[in-house]
C-alpha cells in the first residue's frame, strides 16, 4: 500500500496543469471541388463547441449506450471495467484493451498523449477522478463530444457531421447519429469516407446497443437500419484522397507561410471523380481476381489547360495511399505510339505511307509483333490501328529515335527514355499522368499543357492567397501533323486495337497498350473536351491473365467517359485539313522494302539524316 500511494503521489505530482478545456492541433485545410463540395481534409478539422441541449438527444445516448453504460453511475472510472482490461491485458502480455471511461478519454483528449503505458494509464485515472469531481456528467459529456477524434481529420461532432452529412450536429437523424458514435471505437477504419458498408455495419450495431440500454424501442432501430445514413454529396469520395494528397505536396510551395487554416479550391470534377471511381470499382470486382488484375489507375484532364479532373490511384486509399496514377512507373507499350507516329509526320510521312511488316533485328533484339504473325506492306494508318510493333520501330528509326524523345518531352513526358530501338515500343517507364498530359496535345490540336491541381487557396477570412494564373498551352507540334495522327487514332476505335473503347455519341480517338508478359495494360483515350488515361496491373508486376490495353483497360475508359461527358454536346477531334506544301500522300506500292518513302523535300537534310542515324548506331 505504501509503494502503490508512492507510486500515484509521484505521477500526481508530474500532471500536467489540467486548465486547458479545448483540444488544439493543426490548423485544417479543407479540400473542395469546383462547386464547393469537400472532398478530403488534412490537418485538424473542429467546429465550433455545441451544447448538449443543442444536440439531438440520441446522440449522446448512442455514445453512452455504446462506450460507458455506467457514465452517469461511476466517479470517472469503472472499476470493472478496469478489471476485465487488466484481465485481458494479462492474457495478452501487453495492453490490448483500455477499459477507459468517457470522462477518461476526455482526460486524455485535452491533457494527455496518445501513448500507452502504465504511467499514462495512472494519470489518465487521477485526471479522470480530478474531472468527476469539478465537472458535471453534463459538463465532462459535453467535453468529449467537442473533442474527440471522427475520422477524417474532425474532432467534435460537430465538424464530423459537417464533414460527413453536409449539416450541423443539431439536425442529426438518428441513423446519422448513431454512425458517429460507432466511429469512436475506430475512426479510421469506420470512417464513412473510407468504407460507407463498414460504417452502416457498425452503426447497426450502436442501434442495438440503445436498445440494450433501454435508450430505444426495437422498432425505431430498426426503422433506422431500414434508412441508412447517406453522406452528403462529393463526401463519399475515397479515391479522391489519392488527388489530395498529390495536391498537398504543391501547398508549401504556393503558401509557404501557412498560420492558420485554409480553404483549398481544387480543379477536381464532383461527377467526373464519382465516374471515374465507379469504373475502376466496377472493372475491377468484374474482372480483378479472374483476370488477376491487383492494382488499377485513372487520370483524367482539361486537354485545354491542363487541370486534373478525375484521379484514381489504385484499388482502395484505405488498404494502400501509393498513388499509381503519379507515382507508378509502368511501361506504356503501344501506348507509346502515338508520339513515334506524330514525330514521322513532321518528318514528312502521311498516314499513307507504306512500310513493310517483315522481321528486323536490332543486334540480339528483334521485335516480335502481338501473335508473331506478319502481314507484308502495310500503311501507317493500318500499322498503328493495329498496333503492328515492327513497322513502330521502323517509323521510329527513320524519322529518328532522338526526335522522337524530343517529341515526348515536349509533350510533357518527364521521365527519361531510353534512346534504344525499342523505345518506340514504350519500354522506358513512365508515370499514367505524364501520358496522359502528353495525349492532351492531340486533343487540343498541337500544345503542351501542364497538369496542375489547384484553382485558388483561401484563408479563414476568405482572403485569396493564391490563384491558378490563366493556363497557357504551348504550341509543340505541326496542328497538320496531329490532325492526321487523330484520324489515325481514331481508327483505333473504329476497327483497331481500342474497338471496347468506342464511343456511340461522339467522335473519340486513343491507343491501347500492353507490356510484355501482361504486366501493364493501358487505354489512353480523349474527345475535344477531355483526356484520359488508364493503366491496370500488379504493384510486384507479376503478370496478368492476358489481359491487353484493348481489353478491361478499354471497357474502363468508356464507362468513365461515357459518365464524365453525358449531356455535354459532341465535338469533332482537330483535323489536318490539306496537305502543308513539301508534303505528299504515298502511291500504294511503293517500295516497302525500303522502310517507306524517301524523305520529301523540306524534310531533313541528307548531312542531318546522316548524323541522326550515325547517333542512334552508336547509342545502340
Amino acid at each position: 500500500m505504501l509503494a502503490s500511494g508512492l507510486i500515484i503521489a509521484y505521477y500526481a505530482v508530474t500532471l500536467p496543469r489540467a486548465t486547458k478545456l479545448a483540444a488544439s492541433g493543426e490548423p485544417p485545410i479543407v479540400l473542395t471541388t469546383t462547386d464547393g463540395r469537400i472532398v478530403a481534409t488534412r490537418g485538424r478539422m473542429q467546429g465550433p463547441p455545441i451544447r448538449l441541449s443543442d444536440m439531438p438527444p440520441y446522440l449522446p445516448k448512442a455514445v453512452v449506450a455504446t462506450e460507458d453504460r455506467r457514465f452517469y453511475s461511476h466517479f470517472g472510472i469503472d472499476i470493472w471495467g478496469i478489471l476485465r482490461a487488466a484481465y485481458a491485458d494479462l492474457r495478452a502480455g501487453e495492453i490490448v484493451q483500455g477499459g477507459s471511461t468517457i470522462t477518461q478519454q476526455t482526460a486524455k483528449n485535452l491533457y494527455l498523449g496518445p501513448e500507452r503505458t502504465f504511467g499514462r494509464k495512472i494519470q489518465e485515472v487521477l485526471l479522470a477522478i480530478w474531472l468527476d469531481a469539478k465537472y458535471s456528467k453534463s459538463q465532462i459529456l459535453t467535453l468529449y463530444l467537442n473533442n474527440v477524434y471522427l475520422g477524417a481529420g474532425t474532432y467534435g461532432v460537430e465538424a464530423a457531421s459537417q464533414r460527413y452529412f453536409g449539416k450541423p450536429a443539431a439536425k442529426l437523424s438518428l441513423a446519422e447519429a448513431a454512425m458517429i458514435a460507432g466511429l469512436l471505437k475506430a475512426p479510421t477504419r469506420y470512417a464513412p469516407t473510407n468504407d460507407l458498408a463498414a460504417a452502416r455495419a457498425r452503426a447497426a450495431l450502436v442501434l442495438q446497443n440503445m436498445v440494450d440500454a433501454g435508450y430505444l424501442r426495437p422498432d425505431q432501430a430498426k426503422a433506422a437500419q431500414a434508412h441508412p445514413a447517406r453522406l452528403a454529396d462529393g463526401e463519399n469520395l475515397s479515391s479522391a484522397n489519392y488527388f489530395a494528397d498529390w495536391v498537398m505536396g504543391s501547398l508549401s510551395r504556393l503558401v509557404p507561410e501557412r498560420t492558420g487554416a485554409l480553404t483549398v479550391v481544387t480543379t477536381l470534377d464532383f461527377k467526373m471523380q464519382k465516374a471515374a471511381e465507379e469504373a475502376i470499382e466496377t472493372s475491377l470486382a468484374r474482372y480483378g481476381a479472374k483476370r488477376k488484375i491487383g492494382q488499377a489507375a485513372l487520370v483524367a484532364l482539361d486537354p485545354a489547360s491542363g487541370a486534373v479532373r478525375a484521379m484514381v490511384g489504385g484499388r482502395s486509399y484505405s488498404d494502400s495511399p501509393f498513388n499509381r496514377a503519379v507515382q507508378a512507373m509502368r511501361q506504356p507499350g503501344s501506348a507509346f505510339k502515338p508520339i513515334v507516329y506524330l514525330t514521322a509526320m513532321e518528318q514528312g510521312m502521311t498516314p499513307d505511307t507504306v512500310m513493310r511488316d517483315s522481321p528486323i533485328v536490332f543486334g540480339n533484339w528483334q521485335p516480335q509483333n502481338y501473335g508473331g504473325h506478319y502481314v507484308g506492306p502495310v500503311t501507317l494508318r493500318n500499322a498503328l490501328a493495329m498496333s503492328i510493333n515492327t513497322v513502330a520501330v521502323k517509323v521510329s528509326e527513320r524519322a529518328g529515335r532522338f526526335r522522337v524523345i524530343d517529341m515526348a518531352h515536349k509533350l510533357g513526358i518527364r521521365s527519361e527514355l531510353t534512346p534504344t530501338p525499342s523505345v518506340a515500343l514504350g519500354t522506358s517507364e513512365l508515370t499514367p499522368l505524364e501520358l496522359t498530359d502528353a495525349y492532351a496535345a492531340f486533343a487540343n490540336g498541337g500544345a503542351a499543357v501542364k497538369p496542375y491541381g489547384i484553382l485558388e487557396i483561401r484563408d479563414g477570412t476568405g482572403h485569396v492567397l493564391y490563384r491558378q494564373p490563366d493556363a497557357r498551352p504551348v504550341p509543340v507540334a505541326d496542328s497538320w501533323a496531329v490532325g492526321e495522327v487523330n484520324d489515325m487514332l481514331a481508327g483505333v476505335l473504329r476497327y483497331g486495337t481500342g474497338t471496347a473503347a468506342r464511343l456511340a455519341d461522339r467522335p473519340a480517338a486513343g491507343k491501347t497498350g500492353t507490356s510484355q508478359s501482361w504486366r501493364d495494360a493501358w487505354f489512353v483515350g480523349y474527345v475535344p473536351q477531355l483526356v484520359a488515361g488508364v493503366w491496370m496491373g500488379n504493384d510486384d508486376n507479376k503478370p496478368m491473365a492476358r489481359v491487353t490495353g484493348g481489353t478491361v483497360p478499354a471497357e474502363t475508359w468508356k464507362a468513365f467517359m461515357a459518365k464524365a461527358l453525358a449531356g455535354q454536346p459532341a465535338q469533332a477531334l482537330p483535323s489536318a485539313g490539306p496537305l502543308p506544301p513539301g508534303v505528299y500522300a504515298s502511291a500504294p506500292g511503293v517500295a516497302p522494302e525500303t522502310m517507306g518513302n524517301p524523305v520529301p523535300p523540306g524534310g531533313p537534310g541528307v548531312i542531318e539524316s546522316l548524323v541522326d542515324r550515325l547517333r542512334s548506331a552508336f547509342q545502340w
